[in-house]
């Protein structure tokens, strides 16, 4: 019992300790300068002051930044899923020659710094015409997430009961009604959960999106916050509004989904 409440009460802690900064950032973002000055940024505001998250969400047409990175983080999530499916299923059911060392490759790939892909990836842009554009973007974090989804997925599909694939055969299933019917619906827990971790951490992404989205037109909303950082026309309470603006969408998408995730999650454990 006594175990049971400790674990419960480190919970509490964590929790209170994680959400406290999200809070000052919450508070200072709707006060006025003149009370941030007057009060420091601990203390209460005021009144609900909206006019910094106006100010800047005008400067920096904060609509066409959330935008891009929603439609970026949701193509390079819908299709890195679907790309992973495709490979896991050659690897992981299909069985193909050198499987392994395949395998060993997207693992290797899942350990490069992006620093490391800037260079060819910045020249192959340029060659291709996608340089500065949502779509080269798109075609290069898909296949970035799409190989450790293929890493993964290869996996668990490795372990997918034979008895199903054999039922499905038996009743003239061809290759691809087994994989959208039989394989893809039962895998749905797993995929759930990489579309999601892929949205975030497309969504989250700073240093591909700076090098390759130089317009203003184009840029993601990790990248307008870098880039407005030490400004000096912003006063605290306006890069407080920044911050929530910038992180706000993500919570609210995983606050969404987040028995998805769960479910996800456990379905897996039990698996």
């Amino acid at each position: 019992m006594i175990r049971k409440y400790s674990v419960l009460v480190s919970l509490a802690v964590l929790a209170v300790v994680m959400l406290v900064p999200f809070a000052i950032v919450t508070l200072n973002a709707v006060r006025s300068p003149a009370d941030y000055s007057a009060n420091g940024p601990l203390s209460l505001p005021d009144g609900l002051h909206l006019d910094g998250i106006v100010e800047f969400w005008n400067r920096v047409d904060f609509g066409g930044k959330l935008w891009n990175s929603l439609l970026i983080s949701g193509s390079v999530a819908v299709l890195a899923v679907v790309l992973s499916v495709l490979n896991a299923y050659a690897l992981g059911i299909g069985r193909v020659r050198g499987r392994t060392w395949i395998l060993v490759v997207f693992l290797v790939a899942n350990t490069l710094p992006q620093e490391a892909l800037v260079y060819p990836l910045y020249y192959l842009s340029k060659e291709a015409g996608l340089y500065d554009t949502r779509l080269g973007v798109i075609i290069i974090f898909t296949v970035i997430q799409s190989a450790f989804g293929t890493y993964l997925l290869a996996s668990v599909l490795g372990r997918f009961p034979h008895e199903i694939l054999e039922a499905a055969a038996l009743d003239g299933a061809g290759k691809w009604r087994v994989l959208w019917r039989v394989v893809v619906p039962v895998s749905r827990p797993t995929l759930s959960v990489l579309l999601i971790f892929f949205f975030i951490w497309t969504w989250n992404e700073f240093f591909l999106p700076l090098v390759f989205l130089i317009s203003n037109e184009n840029q993601t909303v990790p990248v307008a916050l870098g880039v407005l950082q030490g400004d000096k026309m912003m006063d605290a309470t306006m890069s407080s509004a920044s911050a929530l603006l910038g992180i706000l969408p993500a919570v609210v998408f995983f606050l969404i989904f987040q028995r998805t995730l769960t479910r996800g999650v456990t379905v897996g454990a039990i698996k």
